[in-house]
């Protein structure tokens, strides 16, 4: 065990800073590197939402098949890609290779295919499958006519997958032993939570409003913002090489030599086919709920999110005053989590327990669902009407209200609580099965739920041909999923109750912990008499 550890600091600093001074030349630079990689990630995400949503002839009901016959074979592909250059790099050079990937794409798509992207668009094509295909089908139509930017949408979606997850986590847990790993990684987070911050106030800044002649690019204001914003980008992607760069020299090799890395743990790999996965799941409860957590937020979160988007891209058709719009929900939502993970997550699971803390999420979303389906299924109604003469209000302004705050709430509760009651659910299984359940549930559960929520938009859209009219529909699959939600909250809460105090004494000072300790551990108790965990 190393001799310096987090026991010798004081309440606060434990609480809020349990990082040694000789740490610091560690912990600043990779957490300025996960900052940097967040922030290109937060700019991206509203570009590319922005331009497939108002493009000509497209619409919010694009994204649910992006993300099914786009995103997903894309995702494929380049972890096909990273395996293969990982089998014949290490792990810098492929960093170097996977990045520059993106960069010379966003390069590409700077200079060639963005200023050309109506002469290169599949009109005749298009049009050809605007007459034989359904009313419903418009979405997958326009990401066909508009092929450039849904290319784009899906090479910005691909960063946090792979540069994020794959590259970053991956660096991360390699040079960062367990001990340092429980201190650095909350902090790691918070930065990540604070570049959503910065990355909305950025993009405003680089939104040009009148076209000014002094750049060398684009037609239009928006033109002139998006060559500034990619431009941005692409300095971000250089400060990242040559930040990782440094790392690796002045940090990784002696750390190599020095310390075991918390990596070393994850060396077994467990590859388990898509049957033996679903087989693990139909073993163990524990981990079904865990899956249900996981699918039921996925679902939740995509159902809503469409709805919510179409209803801002109405208010805001102008590509350029909806990506200003988006980039501030951003910036309020990294505010939003940067509060939930310094003020609540911690001290909701220390004070009141693991099921309190799992439970704020999903009764976010219930909350903030009831007030978004509500004003937006009486917006054509008598009620609509009544509302609009006594405030002088559209209805409609109340439910993008509504849906922002939702998604504010929901992704700031998801980044911290969320993310972190899930994690703690993994503690009492054995290393083999944590292994497993992590493969399962991140691999197979996210995906599973992610495309759930497109296939129904797909289904609903073709029976019902329009968005607006599959609200009744979506809210009802949602506040369904909710309540599922909450009932695997309840029932996983129960069999992880007994590994609550193990977790509030870690956080304690040293001499409290001794004092709060059970006699006998909750995982050597509660947990094993489960007979259903695997």
């Amino acid at each position: 065990m190393n001799d310096k550890q987090p026991q010798s600091f004081g309440k606060i600093r434990n609480f809020f800073w349990p990082i040694y001074g000789h740490e610091l030349k560690k912990l600043i630079p990779i957490f300025t590197l996960f900052f940097l990689i967040s922030f290109v990630y937060n700019l991206l995400r509203c570009m590319k939402i922005a331009l497939i949503v108002t493009a000509e002839g497209s619409g919010a009901e694009a994204i649910p098949f992006l993300k099914l016959y786009v995103v997903l074979p894309g995702a494929l592909l380049l972890t096909y890609l990273f395996t293969k250059l990982a089998n014949r790099y290490n792990r810098e050079q492929v960093f170097y290779l996977m990045l520059t990937i993106f960069l010379g794409f966003f390069i590409v798509f700077m200079l060639l295919l963005y200023p050309n992207r109506e002469a290169l668009e599949l009109r005749s094509f298009a049009d050809w499958l605007q007459q034989h295909l359904p009313e419903g089908l418009k979405g997958l139509i326009a990401i066909v006519r508009h092929w450039t930017l849904s290319l784009f949408y899906v090479v910005s979606e691909l960063w946090s997958t792979v540069v994020l997850s794959m590259l970053f986590w991956g660096f991360a847990n390699e040079v960062t032993t367990i001990d340092e790993a429980k201190r650095f990684y909350a902090i790691f987070a918070l930065g990540a939570n604070a570049s959503g911050i910065f990355s909305g106030q950025f993009a405003q800044l680089l939104t040009v409003k009148d076209f000014n002649d002094a750049l060398p690019f684009g037609t239009t204001p928006w033109e002139q913002s998006l060559f500034l914003l990619l431009s941005a980008i692409l300095i971000c992607g250089g400060l990242i090489m040559i930040l990782f760069r440094w790392v690796n020299l002045r940090i990784e090799r002696e750390e190599r030599l020095r310390i075991k890395p918390a990596s070393e743990l994850l060396k077994k790999k467990v590859a388990l086919s898509l049957s033996e996965c679903f087989a693990y799941l139909g073993r163990s409860r524990y981990m079904m709920y865990i899956a249900v957590i996981v699918v039921s937020y996925n679902l939740v979160y995509n159902l809503a999110d469409v709805l919510w988007t179409d209803q801002v891209s109405q208010r805001y058709p102008d590509t350029s005053e909806f990506n200003a719009y988006v980039n501030n929900i951003t910036s309020l939502t990294g505010a939003l989590a940067s509060v939930f993970a310094l003020v609540i997550s911690g001290n909701v699971i220390r004070r009141y327990g693991w099921t309190a803390a799992a439970m704020i999420t999903p009764v976010i979303w219930l909350l903030t669902s009831v007030g978004f389906f509500a004003c937006m299924l009486s917006e054509n109604t008598a009620l609509g009407d009544v509302f609009f003469a006594m405030f002088s209000t559209p209805l409609t302004t109340i439910t993008i209200l509504f849906g922002s705050a939702q998604y504010c709430l929901g992704r700031a509760s998801k980044y911290t609580v969320f993310d972190e009651t899930k994690e703690i659910a993994f503690i009492p299984l054995p290393k083999e099965s944590q292994r497993k359940g992590k493969a399962v549930v991140d691999g197979i559960a996210s995906r599973f739920g992610k495309s759930g929520g497109s296939l129904i938009y797909q289904v609903l859209l073709v029976v019902c041909a329009d968005l607006a009219l599959t609200t009744p529909y979506i809210a009802g699959i949602i506040l369904i999923s909710i309540t599922v939600w909450i009932i695997a909250v309840r029932a996983l809460g129960k069999m992880v109750k007994g590994t609550v105090d193990d977790e509030r004494a870690s956080a304690l000072p040293m001499d409290e912990k001794k004092a709060s300790r059970p006699t006998t551990t909750a995982i050597g108790t509660d947990f094993q008499a489960s007979p259903t965990v695997v």
